[in-house]
């Protein structure tokens, strides 16, 4: 059975924030991003030769809205002394994400509309500053990075976006928008900070999938 495990205990928040990353894959693009705003409630379930099994619940909010709040159940799973194998992540959202899609449609054709590729570093800059122009980038970033925390991760691991260092669009063929990425990962617990490339193809119906990290 599950034992609660109080709210500020570390390898839950550790837990909750692969969950919201992994959400942030599958959910997130150019006009949306979530952040954690409360882990609500956890429990861990120590499973014979598997792993551990983390339930927990959270509050996010939409980060350009930050008035809207969804909640989300989710259980990760992190494999017993794996190094390798991503944990699994199941989650359900109870409530609407506002629909985002007039803003990617209107990022798509801005891209797609471009003469020359775009090319951006420093994303925030030193202060910490987004342009608005960037903003879909950086949030794409999310996206990204969200993928390659979530495999990643272990039970004693926290991983977040510092920096999107530098990305360039790459012209495709076909109706995708292809960014190139080098992002940096903070790991709080190690205090590394870690360089990742990533691909990442984009598109308003079909939604983001990386390619090769």
């Amino acid at each position: 059975r599950a034992m609660e495990l109080p709210p500020g205990h570390f390898p839950a928040a550790r837990a909750a924030a692969v969950a919201v990353e992994y959400l942030r894959y599958l959910r997130g693009g150019p006009g949306s991003g979530l952040r954690l705003r409360e882990l609500q409630r956890a429990r861990r379930q120590d499973i014979d030769d598997v792993g551990h099994k983390y339930y927990l619940e959270l509050e996010l909010e939409d980060v350009l809205d930050k008035d809207r709040t969804v909640s989300c159940t989710a259980e990760v799973l992190y494999h017993l002394g794996s190094k390798t194998s991503a944990p699994d992540v199941q989650l359900t959202v109870q409530g609407e994400l506002r629909s985002t899609e007039a803003a990617d449609k209107e990022f798509y054709n801005r891209i797609r509309s471009l003469e020359k590729e775009l090319v951006a570093e420093n994303i925030p800059d030193s202060h910490g500053n987004v342009p608005p122009e960037l903003e879909p980038i950086h949030l794409l970033a999310w996206v990204a990075s969200g993928y390659v925390i979530w495999q990643n991760s272990t039970e004693n691991t926290k991983f977040h976006l510092a920096q999107v260092k530098h990305v360039k669009q790459v012209k495709r063929n076909d109706e995708d928008l292809q960014f190139d990425f080098v992002l940096l990962l903070h790991e709080m617990v190690s205090q590394e900070v870690l360089p990742w490339e990533v691909t990442l193809l984009w598109h308003p119906q079909r939604g983001a999938r990386v390619t090769q990290s």
